[in-house]
């Protein structure tokens, strides 16, 4: 009780009218209101709820109220210009770019490797070096026609899997069973797009183009990981998805990389110029676009969102191939691929959410912790107030500043980070990062999702 005393009275003095019941923080101030679902022992950071209230208190450049309803999950935090976890709806002419950023269609992608523990762990180190050589010392042959690019941005992910070549990755990639993969990615099928928002490399005249960010992890919170299924939860749900106790599965979050940074940079740009000159700008730097140029954002956004999809499609079959040279040919499928950092449009609104994930009823969502702490598979409950959303991980507890002020934790403990750059031991620490338990029983317990397995790290790449 002392805390939320401290809290009232710190939020008091920044005018911001603080409530909290049932596990719900209700934060309100002069321009707009919000909802977070947050445990009692999990911090509240002012600035992330600064952030919340600048965000759902955005206006349209014509001066109407540009949101229609704002929560955030429990993996709330400070963003750079939103804050993480947040989730935002919009009317369907109105979207607001700064929201999403530069990393579009950030996601996770989980496949069942049909291997179990005991079995991979016979070639442990083998397996660490060829990971470690394709995926981030740039050992890889990932040629994509131009053609086929286009046919990504223009048409979609099925008309680019027809216009692949069989060379490089692709010659042993199985079509069909990418193909059949797309009913597994949540939210993919309900993007536009088109090719004259991509950058000329993308779609010039040339044609092949070997595009140095695809099969890329990325920085920062960025892996590709080895992960063994620890506790089944939900016995048939688990079947369903094909988990079973021991399995070793692989979990991926990367993102759009340069082509998201170009467009997201691009459009923020974009909404700044279009703001109505002599009209005060807005100091949270979140600019809406309503009417024709909402729609030409959903199309650039929609083309740096599959190209996303590719690069976790890529990374996901570099790992296959590696582990099909070690191990044979194992019963490999894709489990799910669940979107964040991405505008979606639902029940009639445009859902924007900033670290956050769809959570429909029935659909798989993927809540990893941090490489020392476990990952989950959820079903999504759909819960009206929170969006039908729930949280993309366990989220950041410290800064990365912060992180690299305190001491190195040791190499060899209960998690193993393959990384060129050391830094990332330090930042992206398990200690960085909230406990995962916490996030996970809040959301269960608010009925945002059901948990169906646990999963421990094993080995985690980053970049």
């Amino acid at each position: 009780m002392s805390h939320l005393n401290r809290l009232y009275r710190a939020f008091a003095r920044a005018n911001i009218d603080l409530r909290y019941e049932g596990g719900v923080y209700r934060v309100r101030d002069e321009r707009a209101q919000a909802t977070i679902l947050l445990p009692p022992d999990l911090p509240l950071e002012e600035m992330a709820v600064r952030q919340l209230l600048a965000f759902a208190s955005v206006r349209t450049p014509s001066g109407r109220a540009a949101v229609c309803s704002a929560c955030a999950t429990p993996d709330f935090h400070p963003g750079t210009i939103a804050p993480v976890g947040s989730v935002v709806a919009t009317d369907l002419d109105v979207v607001i770019p700064s929201a999403i950023g530069t990393d579009i269609n950030c996601g996770m992608r989980l496949y069942r490797t049909g291997l179990n523990l005991a079995q991979v762990a016979l070639r442990r180190e083998a397996l660490i070096d060829r990971l470690r050589a394709v995926l981030l010392q740039n050992e890889r042959q990932v040629p994509v026609p131009t053609r086929a690019f286009k046919a990504l941005f223009d048409d979609g992910p099925l008309a680019f899997i027809d216009a692949l070549k069989p060379e490089g990755l692709w010659a042993a990639v199985d079509r069909d069973m990418l193909a059949t993969d797309l009913a597994r990615c949540i939210g993919l099928g309900g993007l536009s797009g088109h090719s004259r928002h991509a950058p000329a490399a993308f779609v010039g005249a040339r044609e092949t183009y070997r595009d140095p960010c695809l099969g890329t992890p990325g920085s920062g919170n960025h892996f590709v990981e080895l992960q063994v299924v620890e506790t089944v939860l939900d016995r048939h749900a688990a079947y369903a998805a094909g988990l079973a106790r021991d399995d070793v599965v692989v979990m991926i979050h990367s993102g759009s990389r340069d082509l998201g940074f170009h467009i997201g940079a691009q459009w923020m740009d974009r909404a700044r110029q279009a703001w109505p000159s002599g009209v005060r700008h807005p100091s949270s730097q979140l600019y809406a676009l309503d009417g024709p140029l909402a729609g030409e954002y959903l199309e650039a956004m929609g083309i740096a969102a599959r190209y996303a999809w590719a690069n976790r499609v890529v990374l996901g079959e570099m790992v296959k191939a590696e582990m099909q040279r070690l191990f044979g040919t194992p019963a490999w499928r894709l489990i799910v691929d669940v979107p964040h950092n991405v505008i979606l449009t639902e029940h009639g609104r445009n859902i924007h959410r900033k670290g956050a994930t769809p959570a429909h009823p029935g659909e798989l969502a993927l809540i990893p912790g941090s490489m020392g702490d476990h990952s989950y598979v959820a079903l999504g409950l759909g819960h009206p107030q929170w969006l039908s959303s729930c949280s993309h991980g366990a989220g950041r507890r410290m800064r990365r500043q912060v992180a690299r002020a305190l001491p190195q934790p040791p190499a060899n403990g209960d998690w193993h980070c393959v990384t060129l750059r050391e830094e990332r031991l330090i930042e992206e620490a398990p200690h960085a990062y909230k406990p995962i338990g916490p996030v996970i029983d809040a959301q269960r317990d608010a009925g945002l999702i059901a948990p169906v397995a646990r999963m421990r790290p094993w080995v985690t790449f980053k970049a």
